[in-house]
């Protein structure tokens, strides 16, 4: 059912992280997949290993916060494979630290990947989705990755915390206007997961001290998160929208 042989998936963010995880992972799966983020070597390394596997990649420099750089790496998408059917919104950043303290151009930075930036991928991929004939197909899949943190908080990252239960939001309100568009759209809220930019943070006395506070004592990996993700990226997923679905480990208990 989760076989995803022809189908087009864009995703953002993929230059690092849980977007090369993501990209890797659909690729495997047989999709045609877009790689896309501002770091362009970064991504042509990433492409590199999904085609060293035998699969099919292509990458796309993108701004998110850009609205002319969005519709470019959708343009650049078709061009290359065709209409992009799936799309998997996973660009973001954090910017930890005190409110009080908190430059407000940095709050600003956050709200605009996370949140702007989301829309905007989301808006000009469902907008695609329509064009091609999802209406009719039921076709058009948009996986949102949240966190925990939107549904949970933490102390030192208000930002962060904001804007990602605005995408838990967001993703509900879409959700209910798009029903009859053929586009079924959810978010996944991850919990904390080990990668390039925070592993050696979990190897120190602080890091342990969250990890050990958790029931489960333990960091999940981003494998826990697979199968949903190739779901709701699939025909399978035609029945399931508005979903918010949190993968944890039991963190967040």
């Amino acid at each position: 059912m989760h076989k995803l042989e022809n189908r087009v998936i864009l995703v953002t963010g993929a230059s690092g992280g849980l977007g090369a995880h993501f990209a890797t992972l659909l690729a495997s799966h047989g999709a045609r997949v877009v790689l896309a983020a501002r770091r362009l070597e970064a991504l042509e390394s990433v492409q590199a290993a999904i085609e060293q596997k035998g699969g099919r990649a292509a990458s796309v420099q993108l701004d998110v916060v850009d609205e002319a750089s969005t519709i470019a790496a959708y343009d650049f998408a078709e061009h290359v494979f065709g209409p992009v059917d799936s799309v998997v919104a996973n660009a973001g950043i954090n910017n930890e630290g005190a409110a009080l303290d908190l430059i407000i151009d940095d709050f600003e930075k956050v709200m605009a990947v996370n949140v702007r930036g989301s829309f905007l991928t989301i808006r000009e991929g469902a907008r695609r989705m329509i064009a091609a004939g999802g209406r009719e197909r039921e076709h058009g899949r948009i996986v949102v990755i949240a966190s925990i943190m939107g549904q949970v908080v933490k102390s030192g990252m208000a930002p962060y915390c904001a804007s990602k239960a605005a995408l838990i939001h967001m993703t509900k309100a879409l959700a209910r206007e798009w029903a009859r568009s053929g586009i079924s759209i959810n978010a996944l809220c991850p919990g904390f997961i080990p990668t390039e930019l925070n592993a050696e943070w979990f190897e120190t006395e602080p890091g342990h001290r969250l990890i050990n506070s958790w029931p489960r004592r333990r960091l999940m990996q981003a494998s826990a998160l697979d199968e949903l993700v190739v779901h709701l990226s699939s025909d399978a997923a035609r029945c399931v929208t508005g979903s918010v679905f949190t993968v944890d480990d039991g963190q967040t208990l």
